[in-house]
């Protein structure tokens, strides 16, 4: 059988348990071949079936996340690796990033924070926008920081950025200029998809009965830490607008929302009041 006949059959075989089958089949056959997907599209379609394209596909007909099987996952300009036990970075974070774009514009912050540095896909992403900045990024797990820190040096940022052990905020010394946070924000009822809550680690999505234990822990941390003039862009659910936004406005924090390409609520940007 020639590729092109195994992607359809994939795509079938596919079409119960995602909902992009086809981009899924052939992203599993560019990462058997060990080739990028255009290459795949371009030159390998009428070659014959990698050996390892079926139980790729298998395992993803298990609803096992394409980045984990993959082990690689796209956030801003940057190829990440994510592995199990660390969050697979997602567009909408992306949001963060462009707030604080927008808040900065060129001159950039010096001094960056990722609080629940995760792949470190956020920290990265800043420190891609702004040469001469330098960053923290604090995560509870070690597993996590050792993802992190093999992704800064593949992006050739090692040297820019330091990573530890932390809970939050807590003993860090300030200021920042720039904090960025995507804590679990997911309340412990909600139905996600086996993709998610069967493979992702629960300690990243969910965040009590109204999904807003973490913000109650941030919150003063942020407030602490940020720097007069700075920012600190935190990703909410959609439907968090208001109430996580209270949090950080008790704090005596300016607080404006900014929404993701889909147009919901996604991003708080938090500022000390002059």
């Amino acid at each position: 059988m020639k590729l092109r006949d195994a992607l359809t059959a994939a795509t079938n075989q596919l079409a119960t348990s995602s909902a992009t089958p086809r981009l899924d089949a052939e992203l599993l056959a560019a990462h058997a071949w060990g080739v990028d997907r255009n290459q795949l599209l371009l030159t390998y379609l009428d070659a014959q079936v990698p050996r390892a394209f079926a139980a790729l596909v298998e395992r993803r007909q298990q609803r096992e996340p394409i980045a984990y099987i993959t082990g690689q996952a796209g956030f801003w300009s940057l190829d990440l690796q994510v592995c199990p036990g660390v969050l697979i970075p997602r567009p909408d974070s992306e949001t963060l990033i462009e707030a604080a774009l927008a808040h900065f514009g060129g001159l950039g912050p010096k001094t960056v924070l990722d609080l629940g540095t995760g792949s470190g896909a956020l920290l990265l992403a800043a420190l891609d926008c702004w040469p001469e900045a330098r960053g923290l990024g604090v995560d509870q797990s070690r597993a996590a920081l050792d993802v992190a820190e093999g992704n800064a040096q593949r992006a050739a940022m090692q040297d820019r950025i330091l990573f530890q052990i932390g809970d939050w905020g807590q003993g860090l010394a300030g200021p920042f200029d720039l904090i960025l946070c995507n804590p679990p924000y997911i309340a412990d009822t909600y139905p996600l998809d086996p993709d998610v809550v069967d493979f992702e680690p629960m300690s990243a999505l969910f965040a009590g009965p109204d999904g807003l234990d973490a913000y109650h822990r941030l919150a003063p941390d942020i407030a602490r830490l940020l720097s007069p003039n700075g920012c600190a862009c935190v990703e909410i659910g959609y439907d968090q607008g208001v109430s996580a936004g209270d949090i950080f406005r008790a704090l005596g924090l300016n607080v404006k929302l900014r929404q993701d390409l889909a147009g919901q609520d996604r991003c708080l940007v938090l500022r000390k009041e002059p």
